[in-house]
Order: C-alpha cells, then sequence, then structure tokens
C-alpha cells in the first residue's frame, strides 16, 4: 500500500531535509509540498491524502488551525513536526499519530511511520468489512446477520488513548484498562498498576470502545469484559462482578439484561 503524503512547512530546507529522511520508505509517496497552512487545507480537500506532516509555527494558519480547517472531511492520518516540545501536549489532544522534534532523527521517523502503517491498516480493513457487509446484502438478502449488519468493526475503535494527566501525556492501551468510573466530566481510567483522570464524558469515551469488549455496568461505570473473573448474585436482582484485580464492582438492575448477554 502507497502512503499518499503531504509536506506542510514554511521553511524550504526543513522540507527539503524531512523529503530526504521519507526516501528511505519504499511505501511513502510524497504528492504535494505547501509552504503555510492555506495551501494546506486546499491540497488535503483536493488530493485526499492518506497522510500529512504538519509544521505547527507557521505564519497566518499554524498547524493546529490547519486540523480544525479540515473538520468537514474524513481527515488523513496527521505527524506534526515541530522544534518546539511545549506543543506536545496539545498534539496529541489533537489526536495526532505522533510527534516529532526538528532535526527529525531518522530512528524516530522509522517508528513514526510503523504507526502510520498500522493506523492505516485498521481503517482499511473496517472499509473492507463495511463494503463486504454491503454487497453481500444487496447480493444475498439475509446472507449477514441483523447483529453483524449492525455491529462497528472493532478496528474502528480505539487501541490506545492518550491521557492527560499531572502534566504528562500517558498512552494507555485500551486492552489494560481493567474498569472506568464516571465523576462528572471526568473518567477515571483503572489499569493494573495505575489509576488516571481523564477529562471527557462517559457518553464519549463509550464510543470510542469497543462494545463487544467494554460494556457499562452501571450509570457510572464500564468494564473490560475480558477481565470479569466471576459473578456473585445480590439482593434486589443487582450482581457484582469480580475482576482479575480482585475489585468488585456492583451490576445494577437495569443493566443487568445488557451485561448478560455477554457473559
Amino acid at each position: 500500500m502507497t502512503i499518499r503524503t503531504i509536506l506542510v512547512d514554511d521553511e524550504p530546507l526543513a522540507i527539503q531535509g524531512l523529503e530526504l529522511r521519507l526516501q528511505a520508505f519504499d511505501d511513502v509517496e510524497i504528492v504535494e509540498r505547501c509552504a503555510n497552512g492555506r495551501e494546506a487545507i486546499r491540497a488535503v480537500k483536493t488530493l485526499k491524502p492518506d497522510l500529512v506532516f504538519l509544521d505547527i509555527q507557521m505564519p497566518g494558519f499554524d498547524g493546529f488551525s490547519v486540523v480544525a480547517g479540515l473538520a468537514d472531511i474524513d481527515p488523513p492520518l496527521f505527524v506534526f513536526v515541530t522544534a518546539f516540545g511545549q506543543h506536545a501536549l496539545k498534539a496529541f489532544e489533537a489526536q495526532a499519530v505522533d510527534y516529532l522534534m526538528k532535526p527529525v532523527e531518522q530512528e524516530r521517523l522509522a517508528d513514526t511511520i510503523e504507526r502510520v502503517r498500522q493506523r492505516l491498516a485498521e481503517k482499511q480493513g473496517a472499509q473492507d468489512s463495511e463494503r463486504l457487509k454491503e454487497i453481500l446484502t444487496e447480493v444475498a438478502p439475509g446472507a449477514v446477520p441483523d447483529d453483524m449488519a449492525d455491529q462497528p468493526a472493532a478496528s474502528r475503535f480505539e487501541k490506545v488513548i492518550n491521557i492527560k494527566d499531572r502534566g504528562q501525556i500517558f498512552r494507555v492501551d485500551v486492552g489494560d484498562i481493567e474498569r472506568i468510573d464516571a465523576a462528572g466530566d471526568y473518567m477515571c481510567i483503572y489499569t493494573a498498576d495505575q489509576t488516571l483522570i481523564l477529562r471527557e464524558t462517559m457518553k464519549d469515551l463509550e464510543r470510542r470502545l469497543d462494545p463487544r469488549k467494554f460494556q457499562r455496568i452501571h450509570r457510572s461505570t464500564i468494564v473490560n469484559l475480558d477481565n470479569i473473573k466471576s459473578v456473585k448474585p445480590h439482593t434486589n436482582g443487582e450482581c457484582f462482578l469480580v475482576l482479575a484485580s480482585g475489585t468488585q464492582v456492583k451490576v445494577s438492575r437495569s443493566y443487568r439484561d445488557v451485561v448478560a448477554r455477554f457473559l
């Protein structure tokens, strides 16, 4: 698969240097070079690239403004490139694939390209699955079960969540999450060895997680179904789930039937 790529930087030497380093990757094809944010927005909407290397500090539209200006389309993957480390937190909040410091190191760039390949493969897998379901529905009605047709592909959901907590960015593998508790607009994310605070609503976070693995068991609690060790009945139709860590969490009556379908 060819990764169609646009380079955006107001410094010609920076573009030349990055282009030279990208020659080491046979699957990367540079389709356009842009000197400012406005050019970048036009190029992305016209050429529909897979990947954009985007400088943050540029006259007029900066890198974050470019991302905001593409909110009305299915955006490409973004890798921010800058000489200023203080933008790292905001870059990850903008859901960038990666954040590279100038001058870009070849080994670090290789890690970034591999991450891009993985993200594109996941995206392609989801698109192929949806196309197959559409074709089956047209040529063989009934061949796709209703629950499968309506079930989102797993690759659409987050594999890693970036959490800004205590002035740091933590990259948490979704599979390592044991449970999530809500506290207003903040989520307490529990893994085997740490608890992190994420500023996000339960509803928004729930959309990012695969419902085949993560289910709400209470108005303010989501659990990773893979971490359930046993179920303990309780009074009034409620029950407790015993997780791998030994933690017990209560399933309210209103969510009992939903959870039972997965256990």
